[in-house]
């Protein structure tokens, strides 16, 4: 017997294409402008956004049958406040310079609109199996995406990737000009994230002409 059905198995490849968070749903939209100059610090939230959706849809469809309504909301944000606050400790003991690059950002994983709108739509409906599935398919949508910007705005932006030099050449010898690749510093501001974010809708939709009679 197959460990995925073929509609358990949609509930991860659906998010990545026709149904992915950022470019369909436009969720999650601030960190992609955000936290996306830098490809390491795009790829570190892609799987922190993985470990917290990925567990939290587990968690509330464990605990759906026992959340009153009324609260449910409450639980929702204290269940996810506690899996970031673990995501923040983690960096701050194992990545501490990354960690203060992403500051603020790690935090805000509390209120993606993503997290929050999976919790309610997904989970509360749905058992622990589907639940995680759900939960990896989107954020495996959303981290595509933000490493699919974070790669283009620090390669044409900064000329290198991870840090280390991929455009462009060193200064020479005299020290006065370099040659080559010019770095682009228009791609290091968050309207260029809207752009590469834009692009990708573009041959997207391009690629597949349902979504645009869908809308």
């Amino acid at each position: 017997m197959a460990l995925l059905t073929k509609k358990d198995a949609s509930l991860i490849l659906d998010p990545l294409a026709d149904n992915n968070p950022i470019t369909i749903q436009v969720l999650g939209i601030c960190s992609a402008l955000a936290i996306t100059a830098e490809l390491k610090a795009s790829v570190v939230m892609a799987i922190s956004v993985i470990f917290v959706l990925g567990v939290g849809n587990v968690v509330i469809s464990l605990m759906r049958n026992v959340i009153p309504s009324k609260i449910r909301i409450i639980v929702q944000l204290i269940v996810v406040a506690t899996l970031v606050i673990i995501v923040d400790q983690v960096l701050k003991a194992f990545a501490y310079e990354l960690s203060k690059t992403l500051s603020v950002f790690v935090g805000l994983i509390i209120t993606n609109c993503i997290i929050m709108g999976r919790f309610e739509a997904f989970a509360l409906g749905n058992g622990p199996w589907k639940s995680f599935l759900d939960g990896i398919g989107n954020a495996l949508g959303y981290g595509v995406i933000l490493i699919i910007v974070g790669f283009f705005r620090e390669l044409l932006g900064s000329g290198t990737l991870f840090g280390y030099k991929v455009l462009g050449d060193p200064v020479n010898m005299t020290g006065l000009y370099s040659t080559g690749y010019e770095n682009n510093g228009f791609m290091i501001i968050p309207p260029a994230a809207l752009i590469v974010v834009g692009i990708i809708i573009w041959v997207q939709r391009s690629r597949n002409t349902a979504l645009i009679e869908d809308n």
